[in-house]
């Protein structure tokens, strides 16, 4: 109990005394930050950012689809996130026929809107610190079924914060019945793509619409005809009243990973050896790919979601590695670890202790990485465990066959292994006795993998369903790295410092600079839970000379417009409202022109998982939907520079606009209550 209050005071103190615009903060302990907040523009009280005695902003907040966030804007439940958040749902429901990408989709109804099959959205119920439940002995497993007994459609995880020194309990109700509302055609809600991606000046229209339904007790349901729009405790006023540089933001998201306090080992790992190696490996990847997309339109519909997942990280951590060297973070840990070193020698045994851990683990982790980098990015292995098992009934083995065939294409899948391959043959330490022998047996890696393709049944649907698939070369290839699988599952960890032999040293390491730096503000890093970060409206100097205004409006849009070019070509109804500025309550007259908002930045703590996040300002109302962040942002992750570190945001007008004006579809605003 003393060890717990000891880390609670030492949060609240070092809280209270943090004023930059850095840290991702527990709803439930925002009490500490409100006054700060206060002082910055912010009108409301903790309670109004979370309660569990009255509806509050949280319950206006989603986990959408496990990895990013959502807001509901209305009484019936309608959901705005991003476009690539609901990307992966907005292409499995797409066709050559029905292409929603390139078209986007727009119902007019209720009776239009369309089923996701996989989808979910997590709704927090409430947090509650357990830690001295786990300290006494009671086992994650049990606090969570005890939760999950609460109620309906009750679903639970307990999460380390601060590295195991304090654990939380989230308590949500999963929805499953999600159905797309509204997507913009992928030239606004990606446009400038990869080109784009990371990247201010912005002018991407980043938002989709879905809608939960519930059943007709408002509970959560599985799919049924019969299942309702749900009825939410709170949902999000909007406000199209503009924005300015220098007022108040406040995000409330599900922000995924961030290591704010792992040590200079860490960082040298980061910078020199995994971001560099797995750039490499998704740029051939995503050559490979964008060759093909570019040569088939079936092919681009099919690819699209899988190559702008491989391609959002992969543009990331260039930005990570630029920034890290930018700010000299690797320079400036060392300097941190000498002073706590030279302040607290009885303690510099943590630092041995951990740089040891690293030294130990290093190579294993590297090879997991590499190991989903390559060997496990060969999609064709997904039919033989499909196929092999024995946890799926013959009639759910037929389904997945046909979903995971409907976006594959044997030759691009031949293309990639070979390059994949031929690395790992490279890089590899962990390779198999096995694999080593079909590499031997071919004349190498490449050879092998080309024969593979070649004798493999599986290349196609009807291929699979004749095959004999436990004798096929595709299973003896998926035999042959199980074991490397095996070798590196002791590593299957979020990060390099999460590894137990690692992060045992940081929970003693994080609670001595607690101690020690009481003026430095510290926050449990991201973890894919509920948090706070807030800041302001700002521009910033990107380079010497170079500064960048903090909006963006249409023309910048127009500005790229190019037929010719799949990602700048935006639909014609853009261009012909654009010509005639018919912008209608959209409209704004900035700078002595006649314009509509597009997107804005701001100072806010954001990582992955934020994206889709709400952007609120002082009074709690909706101003925009989170997306990105700048370039040399990313390296937030590991080092927030407040000086330089932007959030990227479309606004909220030009959602409104895009939907009304492009979309046509007027219900939806006047459901929101505009």
């Amino acid at each position: 109990m003393k060890r717990t209050l000891l880390i609670v005071a030492l949060l609240v103190a070092t809280t209270l005394s943090a004023v930059a615009d850095k840290g991702m903060w527990l709803p439930s302990l925002i009490g500490s930050r409100i006054k700060d907040m206060k002082s910055k523009g912010f009108k409301l009280s903790a309670e109004d950012i979370y309660s569990i005695n009255q509806a509050s902003l949280k319950d206006a907040v989603v986990l959408f689809d496990g990895g990013c966030t959502g807001e509901i804007v209305t009484e019936k439940g309608l959901l705005l996130t991003n476009h690539h958040c609901g990307y992966d749902a907005i292409q499995a429901l797409s066709t050559v026929e029905h292409d929603y990408l390139t078209d986007g989709f727009w119902a007019m109804n209720h009776a239009e809107e369309l089923y996701c099959p996989g989808l979910k959205v997590h709704i927090l119920q409430r947090m509650e610190d357990v830690t001295e439940r786990v300290n006494a002995g009671e086992t994650r497993e049990d606090i969570i079924a005890k939760a999950e007994a609460e109620g309906v459609g009750f679903k639970a995880k307990v999460e380390s914060m601060y590295y195991g020194n304090i654990f939380y309990l989230f308590v949500y109700r999963e929805f499953s019945d999600v159905r797309l509302v509204g997507a913009p055609p992928t030239t606004i809600g990606k446009f400038g793509a990869d080109n784009d991606n990371w990247i201010w000046p912005r002018h991407t229209g980043d938002f989709s619409v879905f809608r939960i339904y519930a059943d007709k007790d408002n509970n959560p349901a599985e799919y049924s005809a019969d299942n309702r729009p749900y009825t939410p405790k709170r949902h999000f006023e909007i406000s199209t009243a503009g924005i300015k540089e220098g007022d108040f933001t406040m995000i409330y998201g599900f922000p995924g990973n961030t290591q704010e306090y792992i040590t200079s080992d860490a960082v040298k790992y980061i910078a020199e050896t995994s971001d560099p190696t797995k750039i490499a490996l998704r740029t051939a990847r995503l050559d490979i790919i964008g060759a093909a997309q570019s040569a088939s339109p079936e092919v681009r519909i099919q690819y699209a979601a899988k190559q702008a997942n491989i391609a959002n990280a992969w543009k990331k951590w260039q930005g990570e590695v630029l920034g890290i060297n930018r700010l000299g973070t690797y320079d400036k840990k060392l300097a941190y670890e000498a002073r706590f070193r030279e302040e607290n020698p009885t303690k510099a045994y943590l630092l041995d202790s951990l740089a040891a851990a690293y030294e130990r683990n290093i190579e294993g982790y590297f090879n997991y990485e590499l190991f989903n980098e390559t060997l496990r990015g060969i999609e064709l292995q997904q039919a033989v465990a499909i196929a092999l098992s024995d946890k799926l009934s013959e009639e759910d083995k037929v389904a997945r066959a046909e979903l995971f065939y409907k976006d594959f294409q044997v030759d691009v899948d031949r293309a990639l292994a070979v390059a994949m391959l031929t690395e790992y043959e490279k890089m590899g330490t962990y390779i198999s006795e096995e694999l080593k022998a079909l590499f031997a047996r071919h004349g190498g890696a490449k050879e092998y993998a080309t024969w593979l393709y070649d004798n493999t049944a599986l290349g196609t649907l009807e291929g699979y369903r004749a095959a004999d698939v436990a004798n096929d070369p595709m299973a003896e290839f998926a035999r042959a790295i199980a074991p490397i699988a095996q070798r590196v599952k002791p590593y299957t960890y979020r990060n390099l410092s999460n590894i137990p032999d690692i992060e045992r040293w940081f929970r003693p390491y994080v609670k001595a600079l607690m101690e020690w730096d009481t003026k430095r503000a510290f926050f449990p890093d991201a973890n894919l839970t509920l948090r706070v970060a807030y800041g302001k409206i700002a521009g910033y100097e990107y380079a010497d000379g170079e500064y960048h205004l903090p909006q963006t409006t249409i023309e910048g849009i127009m500005e790229k417009d190019n037929p010719e070019i799949y990602d700048y070509n935006i639909p014609q109804r853009l261009r012909d409202v654009y010509a005639t500025k018919d912008y209608g309550r959209w409209g704004v007259t900035m700078n002595g022109k006649y314009t509509v908002p597009v997107c804005f930045i701001a100072t806010n703590h954001t990582t992955g998982g934020n994206s889709g996040s709400p952007v609120l300002n002082g009074k709690g109302e909706l101003i925009g939907i989170n997306f990105d962040r700048t370039w040399l942002s990313t390296m937030s992750d590991i080092e927030f520079d407040e000086t330089l570190c932007r959030n990227i945001i479309c606004d909220i007008r030009y959602v409104l606009f895009v939907i009304d004006k492009v979309g046509g579809a007027e219900w939806l605003i006047q459901e929101m209550g505009l």
